[in-house]
């Protein structure tokens, strides 16, 4: 009969790269670990892993016992939280991670209204530079960007529009790209984070509702396209991308949420707006060997209304985007 430690057995060994490194997550020997593999295999009757001097990986039947596995340890590990669903207040701590600069603005203002309607809750908040954080040290992940782990369970939480902007001041300097390669030409500001490659932009040119036809002679861009800028300025920090692009240094390549209000107040123009950029989507991220708890339950509808109602407010009416299912970062959608 499987017991419980030998599933939680399977689901370290799928989430390691070597016996050792398993060992060390349930906090065993190697020898120890290696034991408890071959006992479960014997009285499986099946191969659930492949060894190596230097790796480990699990066969087609041990993947398929670490996903089954997995599923039924979250279901035990909420157990105890089902018992006082009848008692409404939520309880505990949640430790959320986020970016510095949707974070300050965005996520912490969320946690602060679902902090006060339930008191009793402990939150803590990580705002960080890393793109991923240790699976051990958060609940809950708002990431920006493309999500590459797969190990981490994704909810899209909304979208996330590019912009290319420049101060009023710099496009009367050097003038207005028309098109993306015009940009080589330009004083380019880049942002350095989620260990995107910073300098490679990338663009699709939107469909046009207009019937006009241009002329033969005309030179068509391509519908899509990408350059890589020669950045004149380099930082990790958006929002000191934004204010230097506000104060003429160049174009930068930056969020909505944070370059709408420059733009609204003047100090920021859109460049190539009739192209999309590649998007940085908000996700809401959580480890899949966690059990989701009431209260973390609770916490992801909560943000999921909170910022897909922000993000519907700031976007233009019929530029709405169709909602993605929840699954594995990083899966092919």
């Amino acid at each position: 009969m499987i017991q419980i430690e030998d599933l939680r057995l399977i689901e370290a060994l799928s989430q390691s790269a070597s016996l050792s490194a398993a060992a060390r997550m349930l906090n065993v020997t190697p020898p120890a670990l290696s034991a408890r593999l071959r006992k479960l295999e014997a009285t499986l009757g099946l191969a659930l892993a492949t060894r190596t001097s230097r790796q480990l990986s699990l066969t087609a039947e041990g993947e398929r016992l670490a996903r089954e596995g997995s599923a039924l340890l979250a279901q035990l590990d909420a157990l105890p939280e089902s018992f006082r669903r009848e008692d409404k207040r939520l309880t505990g701590t949640l430790r959320i991670s986020a970016p510095f600069g949707y974070g300050r603005h965005h996520v912490a203002p969320v946690l602060a209204r679902f902090g006060l309607l339930h008191p009793e809750l402990k939150l803590q908040l990580e705002l960080r530079e890393t793109p991923w954080p240790d699976k051990h040290d958060s609940d809950a992940v708002i990431h920006v960007g493309a999500v590459r782990d797969s190990s981490w369970i994704a909810r899209p939480l909304a979208p996330n529009d590019r912009w290319l902007c420049a101060s009023p001041a710099y496009l009367q300097r050097h003038g207005t790209p028309t098109e993306p390669h015009a940009l080589l030409e330009h004083r380019c500001i880049c942002i350095r984070e989620n260990d995107e490659d910073a300098s490679l932009w990338r663009f699709r040119r939107r469909a046009k509702t207009s019937a006009k036809v241009a002329p033969a002679t005309s030179r068509r861009a391509p519908a899509r396209d990408s350059v890589r800028v020669v950045p004149a300025y380099t930082t990790n920090d958006g929002s000191v991308a934004r204010e230097w692009a506000e104060q003429g240094l160049g174009l930068v390549l930056r969020s909505e949420w944070d370059t709408r209000d420059a733009v609204a107040a003047g100090r920021l123009v859109r460049v190539l707006a009739d192209w999309d950029f590649d998007s940085a989507p908000v996700t809401l991220l959580v480890p899949t060997r966690r059990g989701r708890t009431a209260r973390l339950q609770a916490l992801m509808a909560f943000l999921e209304e909170a910022l897909a109602t922000s993000a519907s407010a700031r976007r233009p009416t019929g530029s709405t985007r169709p909602e993605r299912p929840e699954g594995p970062a990083g899966a092919r959608r």
